[in-house]
């Protein structure tokens, strides 16, 4: 029998484990987040407005939480940000979209399970990109799930860990759960 984890905020602990959550453009964000604080975990919530936010949030120097959550939409195998213009366009390191080669090339994030959201992030490339960044694993739907799918398959996801599974089982857990979240994929390391 396993034992939740949310014996150890119980016990005393200001949570189980930590989530960086970047809130790229997605009105469930703010739902995932609330969400999560129920299971008992820490979440560091980030409004992403433009690319060097995303860089800041998992670029820097600053230490990126076990697990990551992009609450985003995506494309194609991209991750898709806001339009800008003007100077702040023009301060910006990439434009419009997160793409393999900007993952690569400005984030890190050493020993995190990144979580995608986005319509098409579970991309072979992308997928890779982020573990080339560092990441042990990634999550995200290979189709266009709908908007209330994507935010059940992070619950579920948490929910299952939260349980005490292991990543596999709950893996398993939300991809049966029915056909509209069969499309999500995990990569490792």
């Amino acid at each position: 029998m396993t034992v939740s984890r949310i014996q150890e905020v119980i016990d005393g602990k200001l949570g189980w484990t930590e989530v960086d959550l970047l809130d790229i453009d997605d009105r469930s964000a703010e739902l995932v987040r609330v969400s999560l604080e129920q299971f008992g975990i820490r979440v560091n919530y980030f409004p992403i407005g433009q690319s060097r936010h995303l860089t800041a949030a998992l670029g820097s120097a600053r230490p990126v939480a076990p697990y990551v959550v992009l609450s985003c939409h995506g494309s194609d195998g991209r991750i898709l940000l806001q339009e800008l213009d003007g100077p702040v366009a023009d301060a910006q390191p990439f434009l419009d979209e997160l793409r393999p080669e900007h993952v690569r090339k400005y984030l890190r994030i050493p020993g995190s399970t990144v979580i995608c959201t986005g319509c098409d992030t579970g991309e072979e490339t992308l997928a890779q990109a982020f573990l080339d960044a560092g990441a042990r694993r990634y999550f995200a739907p290979t189709d266009s799930p709908d908007g209330h799918s994507a935010f059940l398959a992070v619950l579920l996801l948490f929910y299952e860990l939260t349980a005490g599974r292991d990543m596999a089982h709950a893996v398993d857990r939300v991809c049966g759960y029915d056909d509209e979240l069969s499309m999500w994929k995990l990569w490792e390391r």
